[in-house]
């Protein structure tokens, strides 16, 4: 009975995130919300509600977006260490020079994680952080956003056997429509859309709408636009 109450209590680590897309905002979430000792308490798009939320929330830890730390010369990464300074502070980008890596230690953050990296990886960056640690990117190949491609790498991808309306059905899905507006869009029926999105499933290897628009943020993919 004490072993289930001292498991009952044990304090979950709160979180914020900043970012300005809301999908990734979501994703990330999701995945953190699924560790035992991690909780996202609250979400943000910009410095002024960043400030707002963590006065209210007071988070053990902030997840920001790059552009938005970087926002008036990082003057909000100075003013989060001076409302919060035990609040520990990781930034994200799609990629990082050395010289941002510099500037961005230098301003108070205990870790800089790629947005392309695996899932698991944020979650080790999360938990490393949180113990003090410093986790930076590795190098070279972060700061050109290119290095050395194995033959692996030359092969192509699943998702390179999309077809152009199944990229159109995933553009549209990152703009958040519903399987109604693109079938509108398209002119074809709903059930045609669900097939799609199946056969999009098994192409990527995802399982769900959520995971296929993460999947195509990750992996930056050139996606047909659609109004």
């Amino acid at each position: 009975m004490q072993a289930k109450s001292r498991l009952k209590s044990k304090k979950k680590i709160n979180i914020l995130v900043a970012d300005r897309e809301g999908i990734f905002r979501l994703g990330l979430k999701r995945l953190l919300s699924a560790e035992d000792d991690l909780r996202v308490v609250a979400q943000a798009e910009n410095v002024p509600q960043v400030m707002a939320m963590l006065k209210t929330f007071q988070p053990d830890l902030i997840i920001v977006q790059q552009e938005i730390a970087s926002d008036g010369n990082r003057s909000l990464l100075a003013q989060i260490r001076h409302q919060a300074p035990e609040c520990k502070i990781i930034a994200i980008a799609s990629l990082f020079s050395e010289q941002m890596k510099k500037e961005l230690v230098e301003a108070g953050v205990s870790g800089l994680i790629c947005k392309a990296d695996q899932p698991e990886a944020f979650v080790k960056s999360v938990h490393r952080v949180l113990r003090g640690e410093t986790v930076l990117p590795h190098s070279p190949l972060t700061e050109v956003g290119v290095g050395i491609v194995s033959d692996k790498d030359r092969q192509p991808r699943p998702v390179d056997t999309l077809t152009r309306r199944e990229r159109t059905i995933v553009s549209c899905l990152t703009q958040g429509w519903r399987n109604r507006e693109i079938a509108s869009h398209l002119d074809i029926v709903e059930q045609t859309v669900k097939n799609h999105l199946r056969s999009i499933y098994d192409k990527v290897g995802v399982s769900d709408r959520l995971e296929l628009v993460l999947y195509a943020i990750h992996q930056r993919l050139e996606l047909p636009k659609v109004t």
